[in-house]
């Protein structure tokens, strides 16, 4: 499925995987990056990879809650109100530039988010499962923008950016765009919604050993105590670190975790869930780099899976 996702969008492997761990954690993705690299292209091309219904909303300072939720409307033929449900209603939200909207709008979303339902004059509607929301965001426009709240911030599985090509496969891309004298590739369809939904209940089957707990608890506790850090990371962090350190496992073909799959993902897992120190703001440090030396000092513990035992093995020891 990378693969054929891959064709259209060239050159980020990374970020592919990342929003593939996204997906199969059953979480919602961030991208965060300039603008033209791409992030409406991905978004569109995992919906038609997964088999999923996919809608765009594009976020302007002029959006309503319920241009994005749906809202009840008085039918002239029935003379009853009938809901009209609005694009939130799919399996694959791509939120384009949610930093545009103001935050009535961008809370619309936080219930959605939080628990795959809307709430509307009192009645709970439940949203299509798997439901995923892919928001985009311009990291350095700040006029007309509204700025994240961490609320909402903290809802986001994980955060990506994708960064601009080499030149190498800057060339590449521009080779394939003339070839297919198309605007974008065409891709097959390779799943449907029950086939992610059951590659989503595969991570259950995935082993913790208790020091990778530990650990995912350390790393944790680690953001809260460091002097760099002003607010660390929520317990739902620690969640979020979890599985998509299983999604990573799976995603390699095992089903048990090892510190290299939690490490793989602490930095996007985490990143956006921390609030640094006002000075730091003025340097220019990044969480991205506070986190990436936090992960590198926190001790990492040595698990080793737990070897089957084997017939042989066992007449031996009972011998």
């Amino acid at each position: 499925m990378l693969d054929e996702i891959g064709r259209a969008v060239v050159g980020k492997p990374e970020a592919l995987e990342l929003v593939m761990l996204g997906v199969l954690a059953g979480g919602h993705i961030l991208i965060e990056d300039l603008p033209g690299l791409g992030k409406t292209l991905l978004a569109r091309s995992f919906a038609t990879a997964l088999g999923l219904d996919f809608r765009r909303v594009q976020f302007t300072p002029d959006l309503l809650p319920s241009d994005v939720t749906g809202a009840p409307f008085y039918d002239q033929r029935s003379g009853e109100m009938v809901f009209r449900p609005g694009p939130l209603f799919t399996h694959l939200l791509l939120a384009d530039e949610i930093n545009r909207t103001p935050p009535k709008t961008q809370a619309a979303l936080l219930e959605a988010m939080a628990e795959s339902q809307v709430s509307i004059d009192g009645t709970t509607r439940p949203l299509p499962d798997p439901f995923v929301v892919i928001a985009t965001a311009n990291p350095i426009e700040y006029e007309g923008t509204y700025t994240l709240p961490e609320a909402q911030l903290d809802r986001f599985l994980l955060r990506v950016r994708m960064g601009y090509l080499d030149s190498g496969l800057e060339a590449a891309m521009l080779r394939a765009r003339i070839d297919r004298a198309a605007p974008e590739a065409t891709l097959r369809t390779l799943s449907d919604p029950a086939q992610v939904l059951a590659m989503r209940a595969a991570l259950e089957l995935v082993e913790v050993a208790d020091d990778l707990v530990q650990y995912i608890v350390a790393l944790i506790t680690a953001t809260r105590d460091h002097p760099q850090i002003q607010v660390g990371a929520s317990p739902r962090g620690g969640l979020a670190l979890v599985q998509l350190a299983r999604a990573r496992a799976v995603l390699d073909g095992r089903d048990f975790l090892t510190p290299e799959d939690v490490k793989s993902v602490a930095v996007p897992a985490l990143a956006h869930r921390i609030t640094l120190k006002p000075e730091l703001w003025v340097r220019q440090v990044e969480a991205d780099d506070v986190l990436a030396r936090l992960v590198a000092e926190v001790p990492t513990p040595s698990t080793v899976p737990d070897a089957p035992v084997t017939a042989a093995a066992s007449g031996a020891t009972a011998s």
